[in-house]
């Protein structure tokens, strides 16, 4: 079998440690499991390491567990898995600081209606520290683009649904290029190739590569690849192949060929070799493999056979002993980069950013306006002069229930654009460009100068057609109470996007909560009329249209007098104030003036916006606590786990 393989070339660890020891990122993993509920691995006791210097590829059928070990390797494994083993970095146990690693996930969440340039010069401004000049940013931003081949494309936007823009493979380039702009020490690629041709794969591969020497420090690239060209597949230094959670093979790419054929399987001539490989351990598609290929042995026997064969082989006796060797000699611990963008700056780079994806994205708020307009025109016409009889008083009510309620509700048509906005921030902020409040912040300026045209024009219409309460100072709180509800509106949304991210749900979900909001605001049912458990309170006082209606109310009817319809001689007045009418038929609470209901509702906006970022940071921490938790509640565990999967293999062998 294997036994006798030669040992790795280059594993002597003591050159490369001289050369990169100070400055480069050594990984080692050994015993790593990784489980789900139910206790189902699918990690099984993986050993490796990674070299500064060196390209990593990790390779195996769909299924087999690549993205959960890179996911693993670098910390990013979610909460209801559990992990066992030891991860060290540079021998030692610690996170991965910002500016020194990088993750470039298999999906490209970029921002549509940006161009490359623009998408990659925001990322340098927010990514470089502070002490560097924009130029030198947009210098590196712009080589950072030409390196990846994106140069012809750097005014041409990424575009989207809707929006014809970049290929597939241009995308996946430019998330490559955002991800190293700070030259990162150990970055991790999750199907770099994804969406590109041959040619373009080895292009982007080799300019991955040659990072290794830039600045004179060995830079630790792993990336998971689905069945690379044999000329990107030369390009890697080490192999590590997965089946179904196992080590089929770990060690270097010119060694794997010998590994396969000392076990029986070896490549047939003029073909690439990870096809080979891939097609030798994939069992998806047994029963289409022609009889006669691996001699006829079932491909679960062949996987079993190359995992045994490995087990024992003199190659994995080496990585052993090069993993104890790293973490013998360890190496200094990651310091955080300190010196990364100032919260001013990336509240200012996400405003200008946001501001610019809100002009351009037609679905944000052109389009709202569009509707709010023609609406308003409706709603106007339908109320054109209202007049001054009893008669306009329910009409005038109405009125303020349509605005508040039903014009403002149509602002969760931002919602999908919003969770493609969500989308970016999520991986940046996983990556560490910048925390949740500059975010918050940044997407908050940005929206107000849309939200006050968008209450500006349509309440202008809405107000003066039916000649509402005269006065340009009602009129201005009439404009200011549509704004800050759809403010609430939004802010409401975002709340829902970081529990639902899914945009039908979340529309879904979020539409219920307004509708029932404005059931209890105080209109449908007058407040005294609501049952007191649960409607009354908290409901009633929790929503917002309470508020916006009593504002509205109090800003109309105010200052008015109206001819009474009680028969004179009762002792009544002839005419009735707006006072009176508040009190009396909309049940208003007049103990505070309408700009306490307008202070509320703009309190009620921070609040809303507060309760987003708590929600976002809580749920980072609560990852942690859960991983933590899990990998505590690991050790009581994996005996009975390993015991559950080792047995089997034992019995085959006894069986052979």
């Amino acid at each position: 079998m294997a036994e006798n393989l030669n040992p790795m070339p280059g594993s002597d660890t003591g050159s490369r440690s001289n050369r990169f020891m100070e400055d480069g990122v050594f990984l080692t993993w050994d015993d790593l499991w990784v489980t789900v509920a139910g206790g189902r691995p699918i990690l099984q006791g993986l050993a490796g390491y990674a070299h500064p210097g060196e390209l990593l590829a990790i390779m195996g059928p769909s299924g087999c567990g690549k993205s959960t070990l890179l996911d693993t390797l670098a910390g990013r494994q979610g909460p209801k898995t559990r992990q066992g083993g030891d991860i060290l970095i540079n021998g030692r146990k610690q996170v991965l600081a910002y500016g020194t690693s990088a993750y470039v996930t298999q999906d490209d969440a970029l921002i549509s209606t940006l161009t490359v340039r623009e998408a990659v010069y925001y990322s340098a401004q927010l990514q470089l520290p502070d002490t560097m000049a924009k130029s030198e940013k947009n210098e590196r931003a712009e080589m950072t683009i030409r390196e990846m081949g994106l140069q012809d494309s750097m005014d041409t936007r990424i575009g989207g649904w809707g929006a014809k823009g970049l290929s597939g493979g241009q995308k996946r380039r430019v998330s490559i290029c955002i991800e190293i702009l700070t030259r990162p020490k150990l970055l991790f690629l999750d199907e770099p190739t994804s969406g590109l041709d041959s040619a373009a794969s080895y292009y982007v591969m080799s300019r991955i590569a040659s990072m290794n020497q830039k600045d004179n420090i060995g830079r630790t690239i792993i990336a998971s690849i689905h069945q690379p060209s044999a000329e990107v597949f030369q390009l890697f230094a080490n192999l590590y192949l997965l089946s179904a959670g196992k080590t089929v093979y770990f060690g270097p790419v010119s060694a794997a060929n010998e590994f396969f054929a000392l076990n029986g399987f070896p490549c047939p001539s003029l073909q690439n070799p990870s096809d080979h490989f891939l097609k030798t351990i994939n069992k998806d598609f047994e029963k289409d493999i022609e009889l006669g290929f691996a001699n006829g042995i079932p491909t679960q026997e062949v996987i079993d056979i190359l995992v045994k064969s490995y087990k024992s082989s003199d190659i994995y006796q080496m990585v052993q002993k090069e993993i104890a060797q790293i973490c013998k000699q360890g190496g200094g611990a990651l310091q955080k980069n300190k010196r990364r963008s100032g919260l001013f700056n990336q509240c200012h780079v996400l405003t200008r950013r946001s501001f610019i994806n809100m002009s351009r994205d037609l679905g944000y708020y052109w389009l709202r306006l569009g509707i709010y307009i023609s609406l308003s025109i409706v709603l106007g016409s339908v109320f054109v002069h209202i007049g001054m009889d009893n008669g306009s008083i329910q009409a005038r009510g109405s009125l303020m229930m349509f605005v508040a309620s039903f014009l403002t509700f149509m602002a969760i048509g931002e919602f999908p654009s919003f969770v493609e906005e969500m989308k970016v921030f999520e991986r940046e902020r996983l990556n560490g460009h910048y925390g949740v409040t500059p975010f918050v912040i940044g997407n908050t300026l940005s929206a107000l100068p849309f939200l006050a045209l968008v209450a500006l024009i349509p309440g202008a219409i809405t107000y003066f057609l039916p000649r509402l309460h005269p006065g340009y100072q009602h009129f201005l709180f009439f404009v200011i109470i549509i704004f800050a509800c759809m403010m609430l509106v939004e802010s409401l949304m975002m709340i829902v996007a970081s529990v639902v991210p899914n945009f039908l749900m979340g529309i879904i979900v979020g539409a219920g909560i307004q509708g029932l909001m404005i059931l209890v605001g105080g209109f449908f049912r007058l407040p005294s009329d609501l049952p007191k458990p649960v409607f009354k309170f908290p409901l009633y006082y929790i929503a917002f249209h309470k508020y916006a209606y009593q504002g509205l109310f109090k800003n109309e009817f105010v200052g008015l007098t109206f001819p009474n319809n009680v028969q004179a001689g009762n002792g009544s007045s002839p005419t009735i104030t707006g006072e009176e009418i508040l009190k009396q038929t909309w049940r208003i609470e007049m103990t505070y003036s309408k700009w306490v209901d307008l202070a509320i509702l703009f309190a009620m906006v921070v609040l809303y916006r507060t309760l987003f970022l708590i929600i976002i940071k809580t749920t980072e921490k609560k990852k942690a606590v859960i991983g933590k938790f899990m990998s505590a509640t690991w050790k009581d565990k994996a005996q009975v786990t390993k015991a559950n999967v080792v047995p089997e293999s034992s019995t085959k062998k006894r069986e052979g």
